[in-house]
């Protein structure tokens, strides 16, 4: 199911909210693919603006087949296809992002506590949007929620360019330690509001927010890129809510449904 929205300042943009905030009271929700509905890491900061140098780290390790297993068994099978993101979470070291009691469940089918009230999300979330977002080698993408880190870890792997922005001080500065510390020199933290973007490196050719606010945050469409791809989870807080996917068309955004799913919320004053 698609919708356009119109894009503008004022009165146009309080209309675009207001759609999406319609569309999902009405919404007949129909399954594109089969998916599980479960939270996802609601991000979290790291330095403000703070390169998280990005690379590659793949390097074989005792986990090499536990991932392996992960894309086949999980990922693959849902539908899946994209090479570049399944080959980009073969190599990221999922466990190196979940907290010590639950390294036996890194690679498990299921979201896992990262602390402050947020989450890891389950492998097959972050991998159905990072295929929705079409990535190419060069892109700039917006993370808003940053949360372990892994989201931006998968993205670097792709590579793009990742401008993360985490709301949780703790959160933020534990990832800007941990993505250099792992190689990754194409990722970039900083902790603030992800409501408002990060407007400084604009336009972006794809933002992704792991974390769910009740409409459609008005300044990340502004720096999305004329054909660039937007996707965030809209609906209220602790109820399933809708994976959005929308594309830039000259003034307009074109949505699509992706169907449920229950994230963590979107906080901060600007919601």
């Amino acid at each position: 199911m698609s919708r356009r929205v119109v894009l503008g300042s004022g009165r146009a943009a309080a209309a675009a909210g207001l759609f999406i905030l319609a569309v999902l009271v009405v919404l007949v929700v129909q399954w594109v693919r089969p998916r599980a509905a479960v939270p996802a890491t609601g991000g979290s900061p790291a330095t403000g603006g703070s390169p998280a140098t990005g690379g590659s780290p793949a390097t074989a390790d005792s986990y090499a087949n536990a991932r392996e297993a992960m894309v086949r068994d999980q990922i693959e099978t849902r539908g899946v296809a994209d090479a570049s993101v399944l080959a980009a979470m073969r190599r990221a070291p999922r466990h190196e992002f979940v907290l010590p009691e639950y390294l036996s469940q890194a690679y498990a089918d299921h979201p896992l506590p990262i602390g402050y009230g947020q989450t890891i999300s389950q492998p097959y979330i972050v991998a159905l949007m990072s295929e929705s977002l079409q990535i190419q080698p060069g892109d700039r993408v917006l993370e808003i929620g940053t949360g372990s880190g892994y989201q931006a870890a998968v993205l670097a792997e792709m590579g793009a360019d990742v401008y993360t922005v985490e709301i949780v001080p703790e959160l933020a500065d534990q990832a800007a330690k941990r993505l250099p510390g792992l190689g990754y020199r194409n990722v970039w933290v900083l902790q603030a509001d992800g409501y408002y973007g990060w407007e400084e490196h604009a336009p972006y050719d794809a933002i992704i927010v792991t974390a769910a606010p009740d409409h459609l945050p008005q300044p990340l469409p502004l720096q999305l890129r004329g054909g660039g791809r937007l996707i965030v989870p809209i609906g209220p807080q602790g109820a399933v809510q809708t994976l959005w996917l929308f594309e830039k068309q000259g003034d307009e955004l074109l949505a699509s449904n992706l169907g449920p799913v229950s994230f963590v919320p979107l906080t901060g004053e600007g919601h």
